[in-house]
């Protein structure tokens, strides 16, 4: 694969930014098409000015200031004041990986040709990426309106040679790491502070993280839910591609089809033609009896494509609005060459993304949920076809089994669900009424992040007990593609005959889920979830 991600501002896929944002050695370029029309975009600023337009952001001051006329000869100085003024985040620093994926959103955005900032200064954006320097972003302080202003102004403040960055492991000044780095801060015309920040590429880099590692969880919970039918003894059949083509949601039929075939082999799995003639065996003819085994599993079993289905369905919406949004312009105003005119505009504003990253935190919440309800039925000897209460093998009572990793795991998912209450509709306004209504996307985007961490911790829980029941059951009973990922887990993660901490080995779980091991493929993906 390529170390070299040529940008045009068009085609560029969540999957490029990750494995930009996470691989210090892939070096962006600008295309040649790209190039041509950015430096057409800067001329034809010139030319408009020359003509006498106003156009806010040039020859206008900004936000609540819009009423006030400025001097050309003002420039590069209210350019500079932007940056400054509304570098107001606060909190911990976002992670390098957020920063660069944020950093690759704002390039490609630009490069689209339509935001009038010169080449020259857009090259030396270029290169400091190259270069491996994050600037430090504080998390918190986006409306996510005017876009992400405070973020991308920590990122423009430091392109400047102002502000702070991490270069090489170490926190230092911006204008050091230049140095060190030996580019020139870039260096400010009119038009150019505004398009640098002005976008939603903070919150569209992050969602372009989030989303990939979603898709890859939920692909992983294919192979978790395979595992766990197994060690709960579910039934197969229910997940026939015959049944599910009576349901024409894609997601759900794949999901099903994708669980039928994992299962394919297993000696642990029940065979529903086999429970339905030994019920048979038991029906009388004038007795009603109680038996037990049942002819039909759980809703948090029998109905899992229905779950997954609807989950896996919601993520490709998003993916599609976080890639619409990672291709577009969304500065004001547009300069766009092909019209020859100047469009003051509304591209800034986040509501796509704030509500998408709405839609991915209800997914999130409703695999927690779903992983919940399987966890429980682990630790409840009633509901687990056979299996000791709290999978506690021996010493019952005087152990108390795997009981304290469900505490864990109920907490994070009630606090899923408190995170969930959407944040794309908590508009204040702001600005003297002149930001009146606002996104808060890089909110949500925060947001739906915090609830994945608490989904992989919850999923890796039930991984634990799944792999606890096998061994119960006779591991040696599992099918081929579920052993692979047993054997896997069972080379750091033991077997609980004796009660102990869990939380080291949660967290190895966990991080097996985030390398991508659970993976139908069982190989380690590009980066960490």
């Amino acid at each position: 694969m390529s170390n070299i991600l040529e940008i045009s501002g068009a085609g560029l896929r969540m999957v490029d930014i990750a494995r930009a944002a996470y691989d210090f050695n892939v070096n962006v370029s600008l295309g040649q098409e790209a190039c041509e029309s950015i430096i057409r975009s800067r001329r034809l600023l010139d030319d408009l000015i020359l003509q006498g337009k106003v156009i806010y952001g040039v020859n206008t001051s900004m936000g609540g200031f819009v009423k006030y006329l400025i001097p050309e000869k003002y420039a590069a100085e209210m350019q500079e004041n932007l940056i400054a003024a509304v570098a107001t985040n606060v909190g911990s620093y976002f992670d390098d990986h957020v920063v660069r994926a944020t950093m690759l959103a704002r390039i490609n955005s630009l490069a689209r040709g339509v935001s009038a900032i010169s080449l020259e200064n857009l090259q030396k954006f270029v290169d400091i990426f190259n270069k491996g320097i994050c600037p430090c972003i504080p998390q918190k302080g986006s409306l996510g309106t005017s876009g992400d202003l405070g973020p991308l102004a920590a990122i423009a403040l430091a392109l400047t040679g102002k502000w702070k960055v991490r270069y090489r492991g170490e926190v230092m000044d911006a204008s050091d790491a230049l140095r060190d780095a030996n580019i020139e801060p870039l260096k400010l015309s009119y038009k150019e502070g505004l398009a640098l920040i002005n976008g939603t590429s903070a919150m569209t880099g992050l969602a372009c993280l989030l989303v990939n590692d979603a898709e890859k969880l939920i692909e992983s919970y294919e192979s978790v839910t395979a595992l766990t039918l197994e060690a709960l003894q579910g039934k197969r059949k229910v997940f026939s591609p015959l049944v599910h083509e009576e349901k024409l949601h894609p997601g759900q039929r794949a999901s099903a089809t994708n669980i039928y075939n994992m299962l394919s082999g297993s000696g642990m799995i029940s065979n529903e033609d086999d429970i339905s003639k030994e019920l048979r065996s038991q029906l009388s003819d004038d007795v009603i009896d109680g038996v037990d085994n049942q002819i039909e599993d759980a809703y948090s079993l029998r109905c899992t494509p229905h779950i997954l289905g609807p989950i896996k369905d919601a993520v490709d919406y998003v993916k599609s609005v976080v890639e619409n949004e990672l291709n577009s312009s969304s500065d004001n105003p547009l300069v766009i060459p092909k019209c020859g005119d100047v469009y003051h505009n509304g591209h800034f504003h986040g509501q796509y993304m704030s509500m998408a990253m709405d839609h991915l935190s209800i997914a999130l919440v409703t695999l927690s949920n779903l992983s919940d309800r399987r966890i429980d039925r682990f630790m409840d000897k009633n509901n687990s076809n056979g299996l000791p209460p709290f999978l506690c093998e021996n010493d019952q009572g005087i152990r108390l089994g795997l009981m304290g990793g469900q505490f864990m795991s109920a907490s994070l998912a009630s606090e899923n669900r408190s995170l969930c209450v959407p944040v794309s509709i908590q508009s204040l306004p702001s600005t003297a009424d002149f930001q009146d209504i606002v996104s808060l996307g890089l909110v949500a985007a925060r947001r739906a992040r915090e609830i994945l961490d608490n989904t992989i911790y919850v999923i890796s829980f039930e991984l634990l007990c799944a792999c606890q029941a096998a061994d119960i059951r006779g591991a040696e009973k599992l099918g081929a593609h579920t052993a692979t990922i047993y054997n896997a887990l069972r080379s750091f993660l033991p077997f609980f005959d004796k009660d102990e901490p869990l939380t080291p080995y949660l967290e190895d779980v966990a991080n097996f889920i985030r390398n991508g091991m659970v993976c139908p493929s069982g190989m380690t993906n590009e980066h960490a979830i």
